[in-house]
C-alpha cells in the first residue's frame, strides 16, 4: 500500500495499483509497472539478450560500482547501477544476438578524474591474486598516498573478491586473497584509485585475465605386446624357467627315491612295472 507524502497533490511512497513512487537522490520519482502481453520485437529482443549480459557482469559487485559511480551520478537524478549498465551496455558487450557476450577488457566499474592506473598486471600466487602497477618517478606528490580499489570477478559463478582499500599508489603492488574453492576457474581483474578523503575517484583499468585451469586427466600406458625384450627382461625371464626346472627336478628326485629298492641306485628312473633284466 502506497503513502501520501505532503499532502494529496505531494509525491507518494510504495505501490498503487499498477504505480509504484519512490525517492530518488531526493527526488520523488512514480513510475508504471506491470508486463506486456506483446511479443518481443527483434530491436527489444537484442536489447533484453544485452541488458541480461550487463546485469549478470554488474549484480554481484554491486559494492565496487556503488562506489566506483558515486561521483559520477553526485547532483543528479542518476542512479549509480543504471549509470553502469549504460556504459557497459554500449561499451562493453561485443557480437550479435543471439551470441552476443561480455567484452571484460572494455568493462568499466568505475568513473572519475583521478589519475588512472599505469600497466597493471595480475598473477595468482597460491589462493591469492598479486596486483601489480607501475609507479612513474614524476608522480604527484598529492597522488602517492592514493588507495588501489581491487576487484576480482568469476564469470559465470556469480562470486567476486573485492579491497576497497587497498595498497598506496606509491606500493606499486597489493596482494588479494581469494576463496580457495575458486582457484581453478577464470578470474577478470580491475583496479582503481580514490584519493584519501573520497572526493576523487579513477577510471577503472582492467587488470588482466587469469584463464580457468583445466583438470589433468593422468594418462595409462599400456604395455604393447609386439615391444622387444629389453635384456633386464630376458634375464628376469632366465631366472624364472630355472627356478620351475630346479622345482621339477627337485620333485622327480624325490619320487625316485620313494619308488627305488632299498639300497640300489639305478642310472635312470624307472616305472615299478618295468623288469630289471628283459624276459
Amino acid at each position: 500500500m502506497g503513502s501520501l507524502q505532503n499532502g494529496f497533490f505531494g509525491g507518494f511512497n510504495g505501490r498503487v495499483g499498477n504505480l509504484v513512487g519512490y525517492m530518488l537522490n531526493g527526488k520523488n520519482v512514480i513510475r508504471l509497472i506491470g508486463h506486456s502481453t506483446k511479443p518481443l520485437s527483434p530491436a527489444r529482443k537484442i536489447n533484453c539478450n544485452r541488458m541480461t549480459i550487463v546485469n549478470e557482469f554488474l549484480r554481484p559487485i554491486i559494492p565496487f560500482i556503488k562506489l566506483g559511480f558515486k561521483l559520477k551520478v553526485q547532483g543528479t537524478d542518476r542512479n549509480y547501477y543504471n549509470e553502469a549498465v549504460s556504459y557497459n551496455k554500449k561499451h562493453a558487450v561485443t557480437g550479435e544476438y543471439p551470441n552476443a557476450g561480455m567484452d571484460y577488457s572494455k568493462a568499466m566499474i568505475s568513473m572519475g578524474s583521478l589519475l588512472k592506473a599505469e600497466k597493471p598486471r595480475i598473477q595468482l600466487v597460491g589462493t591469492a591474486v598479486e596486483f601489480s602497477w607501475d609507479v612513474p618517478e614524476n608522480l604527484p606528490w598529492k597522488n602517492r598516498k592514493d588507495r588501489a580499489m581491487l576487484q576480482v570477478c568469476f564469470p559465470g559463478h556469480s562470486q567476486q573478491t573485492h579491497c576497497l582499500s587497498a595498497s598506496h599508489r606509491e606500493d606499486g603492488k597489493h596482494t588479494l586473497e581469494i576463496d580457495p574453492n575458486l582457484v581453478n576457474h577464470r578470474m577478470e581483474a580491475y583496479i582503481s584509485f580514490i584519493n584519501e578523503d573520497g572526493s576523487e575517484i579513477s577510471d577503472s583499468v582492467h587488470a588482466g585475465t587469469i584463464p580457468k585451469k583445466e583438470a589433468i586427466t593422468p594418462k595409462i600406458t599400456v604395455p604393447d605386446a609386439t615391444q622387444k625384450k629389453t635384456s633386464t627382461d630376458i634375464k628376469q625371464g632366465s631366472t624364472r624357467e630355472k627356478q620351475v626346472y630346479n622345482t621339477k627336478k627337485i620333485a622327480k628326485t624325490k619320487l625316485i627315491a620313494k619308488l627305488k629298492p632299498s639300497g640300489s641306485l639305478p642310472r635312470k628312473y624307472k616305472s615299478p612295472e618295468e623288469p630289471d633284466h628283459p624276459a
